[in-house]
């Protein structure tokens, strides 16, 4: 291939991937984001509208989506508690005891007055007595006019109901008065104020209930005289009046009161509002449009209220990512951006689809949930801290999603619950390394869900709730734990495939002998399995010393050079007891054979489907290397027949591409030091680590670092790692010199030797 050609390949990769790492696809992205979380969460927060007119038929049903205040109802509902309150009355103290002492006192005086005559006294009585009665009712008025307890017209009704009820003295007793004597005054006194007090001490309404009773009292007292007893049983009926009144406006406050007191009539979530095909009422229209539920009368504050609260959970979750990323900028990617959103929206999606069999009766439901799947697939496909980052996020939407209690957002059990059995699925598969682990995990979901729904449960009811519902709780948890396992194992080929990624348990799976190629690549070409295996061990290392993916470069390792198993015999490792070929070949037919084994390998591993990863590590790890022994061999050839060269350098180089990712470049360098100090008979620190560091100098000076994002100081430390782990190496392998000399007796030497492949010795 031509520099000019590499270069416009290279070109048209970084066209095609740089919109992974595109600010602005990353803002398209965002939104997408704050728009599903939007969009899950409105269906609970956000009610439906409808779009109807009165008088006209409604298209379909219509169902409360909350608990709408039902005017109509409440006021029937408050007026039936305002009739339930019977009439208000006050008792007053009117103390009327006191009101008979001072009639008997006012008759002891005008008796003793010699002046006045007999009628007169009579008529004086006739008068004087009933209005003292009055007189003694307006005074407790006046005097309890400041008295907050006593309405206005509370004291009207005092006044219109003694009235009512004034007792008529008869004329025979207003007779007998004049006569009775000063003893006779001072033995009535007592015995008048004591039966007054007797009977004022109960509820009176009706006076002539309590009047009716004095008779049988003063009959039983210690009056001897008739007529004194005569005397006092009139005034006391006289004296006594009601002191139970009805209190107007007491009565209406307390109306008042149980009119405000009476809770509002709801109609509940889910109740029909209207029939499909009813005609919509002016009082139907006029509930839809107060509550917002019209179209043409849209409330937009929780429409904003929502997206705020979107836009601050996809711009939590974009900080943590960005401060996640630290000195590698490129940690999470925009496919991995668009994979994260596509397992947030199947996790979400199975949240909306088990709330559907969710209600009031039947909260429960929400525990078969599989939740933890989103949580699974993140640790497996993605990274171990997003995925708690996202159980946080995927919990406040379950407790969402999920909740069915009206008057709140959220649902505390269910949020716990999705973060109990999210971070128990993370522990349980974040060093994952077979599909076991998933198994395993699923039964970690079923035990910590059981086990958080039982003790909200406990808390809920204060012990163990003797039904069936507490049985069906935890069997749906469990259930749901089954369900999670079952979803991971069926999504993780799809996102494998569909993003090329290689999760952990995949690359394990690779990793295993038993694989078709492997087995191959053993059994055909155990020289080179070997090779590759040992270039497994050094890749791993060196990559995970700078942070790499050092599973996937130990795997890429075993598969780097599968390609050599369709013409064996043409590679050193594998030439046991038989003559090198190459001595025998064009040195362009041996370039080809050696170049050809890259693409050789890719093409067997696209017919395996192996994923994307491994095969660019088998197509880049040589880069655009130079092959310089086949290169001087060809120079010689053509100098010994007198030929013009009819070949370049770019000849002799592999087509490429270079290494695009860490990891192939890493396995490129960890493949050329393997078969380098394999050819050192007695390798010493020093030759290993200037044999090293000469191989990373050549391929840097070659250019072969210019695509992938590799900086000097990781290249220093992959160098001092692999100097670490090759000590042990012994192997016998040719080393090739840093330029092929002209002399004949070298020349043989080399020849003799056999030719491998140029990523061997000093040849990069």
């Amino acid at each position: 291939m031509t520099s000019s050609n590499q270069q416009g390949k290279s070109k048209l990769q970084s066209k095609t991937a740089g919109w992974k790492y595109s600010s602005s696809v990353r803002y398209v992205l965002y939104g997408a984001l704050i728009v599903m979380l939007y969009l899950s969460m409105s269906p609970k927060l956000l009610p439906e509208t409808y779009d109807i007119a009165v008088g006209l038929p409604a298209d379909k049903e219509i169902l409360s989506p909350m608990d709408i205040p039902n005017t109509k109802a409440t006021l029937k509902a408050q007026e039936e508690a305002a009739e339930k309150v019977g009439q208000i009355y006050s008792i007053l103290p009117l103390r009327n005891e006191a009101l008979v002492g001072q009639l008997l006192d006012r008759i002891s005086r005008l008796n003793q007055d010699d002046q006045v005559s007999t009628d007169d006294k009579i008529n004086i009585y006739r008068e004087e007595l009933p209005q003292r009665v009055k007189d003694h009712v307006q005074n407790f008025i006046m005097n309890n006019r400041s008295n907050s307890a006593y309405s206005a017209t509370l004291f009207e009704e005092v006044t219109r109901k003694v009235d009512e009820q004034q007792y008529s003295i008869s004329e025979e007793t207003f007779i007998k008065i004049p006569r009775l004597t000063a003893e006779d005054i001072n033995e009535m006194k007592p015995v008048a104020a004591d039966i007054v007090a007797r009977l004022m001490t109960d509820q009176i309404v009706d006076a002539q209930t309590a009047r009716a009773k004095v008779a049988e009292m003063v009959s039983t007292s210690s009056l001897s005289k008739r007529t004194s007893r005569e005397v006092v049983q009139e005034l006391a009926r006289l004296a006594i009046t009601a002191n139970k009144f009805f209190d107007d406006e007491a009565t209406k406050a307390a109306k008042v009161e149980a009119r405000e007191n009476t809770p509002t009539v709801y109609i509940k979530q889910g109740d029909v509002l209207i029939q499909k095909g009813e005609k919509i009422s002016e009082e139907m229209y006029s509930l839809l449009e107060k509550n917002g539920l019209l179209k043409d009368e849209v409330n937009y504050w929780p429409q904003l209220g929502l997206i705020l609260l979107s836009a601050l959970m996809a711009t939590g979750l974009i900080l943590f990512m960005r401060q996640s990323q630290g000195v590698n900028r490129f940690k999470y990617n925009n496919s991995q951006f668009v994979m994260l959103l596509l397992i947030l929206l199947i996790t979400l999606l199975s949240l909306h689809i088990t709330s559907i069999l969710q209600n009031e009766q039947r909260p429960y439901m929400g525990y078969l949930a599989p939740v933890a799947t989103g949580a699974m697939l993140i640790t497996l496909l993605i990274d171990l801290s997003l995925a708690y980052t996202c159980s946080i996020l995927l919990s406040i939407m379950a407790s969402i999603i999920l909740n069915v209690h009206q008057g709140q957002i959220f649902d505390f059990e269910f949020g716990l619950f999705a973060l109990v059995i999210s971070y128990a699925s993370i522990f349980a598969i974040h060093k994952a390394s077979q599909r076991s682990t998933l198994l395993k995990a699923g039964i970690m979901i079923c035990l910590f869900g059981s086990l958080a729904v039982f003790s909200l449960i406990v808390i809920h009811n204060n012990g163990w709730a003797e039904n069936g519902d507490t049985l069906l709780a935890i069997g749906f948890a469990i259930a749901g734990g089954l369900l999670t396992t079952i979803l991971v194992i069926g999504l993780m080929p799809f996102f494998e495939v569909t993003f090329g990624i290689l999760s952990a348990l995949k690359l394990v799976e690779l990793s295993n002998p038993n694989h078709p190629l492997l087995r191959k690549l053993l059994t055909e070409t155990p020289g080179t399995y070997h090779h590759s295996v040992m270039v497994g061990n050094l890749s791993e290392a060196a990559a995970e010393a700078i942070g790499a993916d050092g599973l996937l470069c130990r795997v890429g390792s075993y598969y780097h050079d599968i390609g050599k198993t369709k013409r064996p015999g043409y590679f050193i490792e594998n030439q046991n007891n038989m003559e090198n070929p190459h001595d025998f070949i064009d040195p362009k037919l041996s370039k080809s054979i050696i170049i050809a084994h890259a693409r050789d390998g890719v093409d067997m591993q696209k017919e395996y489907k192996l994923p994307k990863p491994i095969r660019d590590i088998a197509e880049q790890h040589h880069g655009t290397t130079f092959l310089h022994y086949f290169y001087h061999k060809a120079l010689a050839q053509a100098e010994e027949q007198g030929l013009e060269p009819d070949f370049t350098e770019n000849d002799f180089r592999y087509p490429g591409p270079k290494a695009q990712s860490k990891e192939a470049a890493v396995v490129g360098i960890a493949d050329s030091v393997e078969a380098a100090v394999r050819s050192l008979r007695k390798p010493t620190v020093e030759q290993v680590e200037t044999m090293i560091e000469k191989i990373i100098k050549s391929r840097l000076d070659d250019h072969q670092f210019n695509e992938c994002d590799l900086t000097m100081r990781e290249l220093d430390l992959i160098a001092q790692t692999l100097k670490e782990t090759v000590m042990g190496i012994f192997h016998s392998r040719i080393e090739y010199p840093d330029q092929i000399k002209k002399n004949k007796a070298i020349e043989e030497k080399d020849k003799g030797s056999a030719v491998n492949e140029p990523n061997t010795g000093l040849e990069q």
